[in-house]
């Protein structure tokens, strides 16, 4: 619910109170309810507090416990207080008033730096133990907000942004050529694989998942979260395993509409999305609350150009939702007159790094916007729920069935899904048969799917031995995971913290930046355990992918949205079309890149030419999804970026 800022004096000299005022003034860009500062000796802590939750109005932080002479400075939402009042033996009397900074300073208290994986929700902070001497911290598992430091001369500095850091005395903003060379060889959404790292050489910061101490002597990282040690669940009915999914997931999302102000929630036309504003809308109906929805829509000059199956403007499906869910102010909107390229310096502005979701940039921002305009605390959303409550894949589960000889099975269970999802049953054998038995693909070799073209100079990526820090985390050359199915994508993306940096920068920002937590059910960590121990048949069943979700949103959601396998919404389809009044521009500072030699060293040039001359013609309507139109425009971010630091 903050910026927090310190610094910590590990040679011991006393610290210097210019610098830590230095750290809070680079944070006045952002709204606060209050700002306060903490020190003593060696220790410098700062607080520029947002309140979101009820407990958090008139908090005072940093804050200060004489009797276990502990400091606190906290950015955090817990959801798990309940829990953490019986095992920490909270007085009932003080249970509606006590703040999740407090509860995290008797959960170290309680059980030092074991305390994290104690803890549910969104959260970064830092702790100076006056007893020891050590200044300890940590970052929830999923990376729900930033925290970034800097050491030097003998200084410890910590900041949830980057830009107050490099105003310290001997802080430099050099680029870090091997971040750099991370983002440009990964095709996918990923940003980097090495989580500590950032696009600033000498700043890194806390992983996803992990806790950070600072002595005199050393500071050292340690991972205190793993999904390795789930256990599988074993109940007796699918009912019960509803049952049980609606009793986690209730509590996920009631801790999430936890705010002194309004609740707002992104709604798309799917089942993620649905699913978190249908549970929302329950858990406020007794309240004096509704729910503000915000939907993304085309631009009504946007003509649909994506195939049947797909749907850009999903205003129906969001329609039916609102509709059969009930207490929810609706809000469509279409951002006329913003585009990804208009919107490139200011997202890189408020990132402070590179980014490479360009096609939704400017409503993801948009939505925080809105958001704050309707003064909602918190913004749900669902962004999580491919990898946890709505995971199923059909064909890939019907793969498990052919490989294993369950043939009764998995023909009754083609014959349902062809009916469902329509087209005939024995259209889908081939796909099955090359997912359960990969050696076929490299008999029959079918023609290559979507890539992205090699972004990096090669000479750039020898330099850097990116290509070997790749490989050790489970990517080829061309920057995809190349683990041969679904279920070991799954498993990687819950091993590896790297995954989720990306998305939570962006929501640590727009959150600070429009005084709005984006917070996802689907990502809370009781829930995501709960999603793991479940037994892959009853994510597929009777004919229905994503199983699970579609059967607990049973008389909550419409069954248009629920029981819907034949359209898929696409959001950004019209990212080309709302750029066209800047075509000639964006094509003009491409040509300004090639040309450049500051930078095109990190550049493939040839990957950036062949790409320019499929731009110069018409502007087609598949430059959407087209990989050499997407290439460019991240390339013109970085270019954007780099320039930026020259």
């Amino acid at each position: 619910m903050s910026a927090i800022t310190g610094i910590y004096q590990y040679n011991q000299e006393p610290v210097v109170l210019h610098e830590g005022y230095q750290l809070m003034s680079g944070l006045e860009q952002f709204a606060a309810d209050e700002s306060h500062v903490w020190h003593e000796d060696s220790v410098f802590f700062g607080c520029h507090a947002q309140w979101i939750t009820p407990e958090s109005v008139g908090e005072c932080l940093p804050y200060y416990d004489s009797n276990r002479r502990l400091a606190i400075t906290a950015d955090a939402i817990i959801d798990n207080r309940e829990q953490l009042f019986q095992l920490l033996q909270v007085d009932r009397d003080k249970r509606t008033s006590i703040t999740d900074s407090e509860l995290i300073l008797l959960a170290y208290d309680k059980w030092g730096e074991d305390a994290p994986g104690h803890l549910a929700g969104d959260f970064a902070f830092m702790i100076w133990d006056e007893r020891e001497r050590i200044l300890f911290g940590a970052r929830d598992f999923s990376g729900g907000r930033t925290l970034y430091y800097l050491r030097n001369k003998g200084r410890f500095a910590f900041c949830t942004t980057i830009m107050p850091l490099l105003s310290l005395p001997h802080a430099t903003a050099t680029l870090n050529e091997q971040w750099l060379a991370e983002f440009l060889a990964i095709s996918g959404m990923i940003d980097t694989v090495d989580a500590s790292s950032t696009i600033y050489k000498h700043i890194e910061q806390v992983p996803p998942s992990h806790s950070i101490t600072i002595t005199p002597d050393q500071v050292s990282l340690s991972r205190y979260n793993t999904f390795t040690n789930v256990k599988p669940l074993k109940l007796k009915s699918s009912e019960e395993y509803v049952e049980a999914f609606r009793d986690v997931f209730r509590e996920a999302v009631a801790a999430r509409v936890r705010t002194h102000r309004q609740v707002g929630a992104q709604l798309s036309g799917g089942l993620d999305s649905g699913a978190v504003v249908s549970f929302a809308a329950e858990t406020l109906r007794n309240t004096d609350k509704k729910l503000h929805t915000f939907s993304y829509i085309p631009t009504k000059d946007f003509k649909d150009f994506t195939s049947r199956s797909m749907m850009a403007d999903e205003s129906p499906f969001i329609q039916a939702t609102v509709r059969h869910v009930g207490g929810i102010t609706a809000h469509y909107l279409d951002f006329e007159g913003k585009d990804s390229f208009s919107e490139v310096d200011d997202f890189l502005a408020a990132m402070e790094m590179p980014y490479k979701f360009f096609e939704n940039s400017f409503w993801l921002k948009g939505m925080f916007e809105a958001a704050s305009n309707e003064d909602a605390g918190v913004l749900l959303n669902g962004g999580r729920g491919n990898l946890s409550i709505s995971w199923g894949s059909a064909i890939d589960y019907y793969a498990i069935l052919l490989k294993r000889f369950r043939w009764i099975r998995l023909t009754r269970e083609l014959h349902q899904y062809s009916y469902l999802a329509g087209g005939p049953r024995l259209r889908r054998i081939p796909e099955i048969a090359r997912i359960a038995f990969p050696f076929i693909d490299r008999l029959f070799p079918v023609e290559a799917g979507y890539q992205l073209p090699t972004l990096i100079n090669q000479e750039f990526a020898n330099r850097t031995n990116i290509y070997d820090k790749l490989k050790e985390h489970g990517m080829d050359e061309r920057g995809w995971l190349s683990s041969s199915s679904i279920y070991e994508d799954r498993k990687n993306h819950f091993e590896e913290v790297f995954h989720w940096n990306a998305s939570n920068t962006l929501s640590t920002k727009l959150s600070l930046r429009y005084n709005v937590w984006k917070r996802d059910p689907t990502n809370d960590i009781r829930v995501i355990r709960y999603c793991l121990s479940v037994p892959e048949s009853q994510y597929v069943s009777n004919g229905l992918d994503r199983a699970l979700i579609r059967r607990a949103t049973d008389k909550l959601l419409p069954d248009q949205i629920r029981l819907n396998q034949r359209i898929r919404g696409v959001q950004g389809a019209d990212w080309v079309h709302r750029m066209l009044p800047n075509w000639h521009v964006f094509r003009l500072e491409l040509q300004q890149l090639c040309s450049d030699e500051r930078v095109m060293q990190y550049f493939n040039r040839d990957t950036l030419e062949k790409a320019m001359l499929k731009i110069r013609g018409d502007i087609r309507p598949d430059f959407v999804t087209d990989p050499d139109s997407k290439i460019l425009m991240r390339s013109l971010i970085v270019y954007r970026f780099i320039k930026s630091l020259l």
